[in-house]
């Protein structure tokens, strides 16, 4: 059986040059770009990494593009009021705040204080709420962009048993619910572990579809996976390595070296499900951009 191994970066590349060619179609006929907005508090590396991502990526489609920064010890009432001034502002379709704020900023508070209409990233009560009843909304980024993955690979999901290892608000249980949902890209049976599954190793070993979400560096490991299952790796951990020219390599959180001989198909880390993340960002902008546009 030959591996196959998921190429994101082609699949979001399609995706890319799809949207920015439905706005500059929408620009030549005088309408605005698409406008999506990050705010982004204090000086995590990780998250100004992120933020700069999503802009780059948000020019390369010809969207316009805010980010709003301030420093770490900026007030929940202060940012509560920046999330209040994004809220009315017309002109901007989607914003996010990037996660995670200080600790002395409630995440619940802002989240909740964000206009779902605004709400990209999908974390708001009410689009947490109308993804599970399977109603039109904005979706999680991550499972939104390994959902997109697999249909544009042409990976049957419809019956196949998936298997989640990991319960976060973020990745895993958005996940799990979305691939059991009776639509064309999910009808999956789904079975959701977490730290407290005993058997864990007889349910990846039954798993058609293995979606790793765990923290964990080489959590799932060659002898967890049967043979021909697609496994997505949604894990990233940076490792000091004196050899690399960088100081460190990138892996995830499967053992991709001996589990991928296993697979039909598997995604890289990096390269992987890190890049259908920010694009589902763009994606979700569009959503919004084009209920904007249907107001008007």
């Amino acid at each position: 059986m030959k591996t196959v191994v998921i190429d994101a970066k082609t699949i979001a590349a399609q995706i890319k040059d799809e949207i920015a060619n439905e706005v500059r179609l929408n620009t030549e006929k005088g309408m605005r770009p698409p406008h999506l907005a990050a705010i982004l508090v204090g000086e995590d590396p990780a998250s100004k990494t992120y933020v700069a991502s999503k802009e780059k990526d948000s020019h390369s489609v010809g969207f316009t593009s805010s980010v709003y920064r301030y420093p770490e010890t900026m007030s929940e009432k202060e940012l509560l009021g920046v999330v209040d001034f994004l809220n009315n502002d017309p002109d901007v379709d989607g914003f996010i705040v990037q996660l995670p704020l200080p600790k002395h900023i409630n995440e619940n508070n802002v989240i909740n204080a964000i206009n779902p209409d605004k709400d990209v990233d999908g974390f708001h009560p009410v689009n947490v709420g109308k993804m599970v009843l399977g109603m039109p909304t904005f979706l999680p980024a991550t499972p939104y962009g390994i959902q997109t993955l697999l249909e544009r690979t042409g990976i049957e999901t419809s019956g196949k048993h998936c298997v989640v290892i990991g319960r976060s608000n973020i990745v895993g249980t958005p996940m799990a619910n979305m691939l059991s949902r009776n639509a064309s890209n999910a009808n999956c049976t789904v079975t959701l572990c977490h730290s407290r599954t005993q058997n864990l190793k007889e349910l990846t070993l039954q798993a058609d579809i293995l979606v790793v979400a765990i923290g964990k560096r080489h959590f799932v490991t060659e002898d967890m996976v049967k043979e021909g299952a697609v496994v997505v790796d949604v894990g990233i951990h940076r490792v000091d390595d004196p050899t690399n020219p960088k100081g460190y390599y990138i892996t995830g959180d499967v053992d991709f070296e001996h589990v991928a001989p296993k697979c039909s198909f598997i995604t890289p880390v990096p390269g992987g499900v890190g890049i259908m993340t920010r694009v589902s960002l763009l994606m979700n902008t569009m959503t919004a951009y084009r209920r904007n546009m249907e107001k008007a």
